[in-house]
């Protein structure tokens, strides 16, 4: 019998978006097991601390549908994703890919991380039509300037991104 095919799915998730969550079923329907890692990754100025962040993705797990969020484990990490991916006994990272200007960054990353790491593959899923021009800084900083994100984020999302920015 095999092992269990097992991915992480790494990012800041600040927030989660709704090409997050495509990315993340899409994913957990080709492993036994995906771990969605969300980084620490304080240089990037956070709006949602590292709990609550972990927090919101597992929230938004709950309500994938077609019972792929018990394929789904949320926890954070810092350091090396290839240590983290080990730690997790994962032979595969997920990235998602939205544009062509990603390409050269997730092909310089998957390289060292070969390097680094060659029982770990990283295998690139092209984001969907509808959410290929989504980005979480883009919308923070529509939600900053008091703009609507209710298309870009769920619903629970978006009520948690008001609720933070207020005042």
């Amino acid at each position: 019998m095999s092992s269990p095919k097992i991915g992480i799915y790494p990012g800041t998730f600040d927030p989660i978006t709704n090409g997050h969550t495509d990315i993340i079923g899409r994913a957990a329907r080709l492993l036994d097991k995906l771990v969605v890692g969300v980084a620490v990754n304080p240089g990037k100025g956070p709006i949602f601390t590292i709990d609550e962040r972990v927090e919101i993705v597992r929230e938004e797990m709950n309500h994938l549908g077609n019972g792929l969020s018990d394929r789904i484990e949320v926890t954070q990490f810092s350091g090396l994703l290839i240590d983290f991916a080990h730690q997790e006994n994962a032979t595969v990272i997920i990235r998602g890919l939205r544009a062509v200007s990603d390409f050269d960054y997730e092909f310089q990353m998957s390289s060292m991380n070969a390097k680094m790491a060659p029982d770990v593959e990283t295998v690139c899923l092209m984001a969907s039509d509808k959410y290929q021009f989504i980005a979480s800084s883009l919308v923070k900083e529509i939600a900053k300037l008091g703009g609507d994100v209710s298309q870009f984020v769920s619903s629970r999302v978006a009520s948690q991104l008001g609720e933070r920015l207020k005042g």
